[in-house]
């Protein structure tokens, strides 16, 4: 069978990870993380584009057995990406992303009053797994989401705090947001509501 990618982030495509179309049906030209509900989930140039999908250099290497750094895997994207359809499209016929559901999220988000949490313009579509800490709870090891749901989500740097990140999960039910270390070390629960 041949393998297809994600015509968006060059993602190789499985069943379990294609994008929704707005009928809900799958799509079977993106991923998950770029398309959801017949809309692109993030409003990205093709370099912005290059810039959020360097951050995986890790698992391409372990995907390919290659040990690129970050900025020579730019450079591997930055000649594959012209080939996929959302980069061949004119700017007037990408369905951008729209979703009212995420608009409402990051309002949400920013009303929470976390005091040193920078204001939130933007989220994206994570895959539970990619995203679900464990907290420590009373002595024991808790996780938050189902690592085989999709979250609209976010990471931004702790302002003061070097190496530390807040992290935003949210669903039509909860906004989750924590706090945690390099690679998801010594993660904290800053906020858990639920919605509505």
């Amino acid at each position: 069978m041949e393998q297809t990618f994600c015509q968006s982030c060059g993602m190789p495509l499985t069943e379990s990870i294609l994008g929704t179309n707005a009928d809900g049906s799958k799509s079977e030209e993106y991923c998950i993380y770029c398309y959801k509900d017949g809309a692109f989930t993030g409003d990205f140039t093709m370099e912005e584009m290059v810039q959020f999908c360097a951050q995986f250099v890790d698992e391409y290497n372990k995907n390919t057995g290659q040990n690129l750094n970050k900025e020579e895997y730019k450079d591997v994207l930055r000649q594959f990406y012209p080939h996929l359809k959302r980069w061949q499209l004119p700017a007037d016929q990408l369905p951008h992303a729209t979703s009212p559901i995420k608009q409402q999220l990051i309002e949400e988000v920013n009303a929470l009053g976390i005091a040193d949490l920078p204001k939130i313009d933007n989220l994206f579509v994570l895959q539970g797994s990619f995203i679900n800490q464990s907290y420590n709870i009373h002595g024991n090891c808790i996780k938050l989401l189902n690592d085989n749901d999709s979250y609209w989500g976010n990471q931004v740097e702790k302002p003061g705090c070097e190496g530390r990140c807040y992290g935003i999960a949210c669903d039509e039910h909860y906004i989750l947001v924590c706090e945690y270390g390099k690679d998801g070390t010594d993660a904290e629960i800053v906020l858990l509501k639920k919605r509505g």
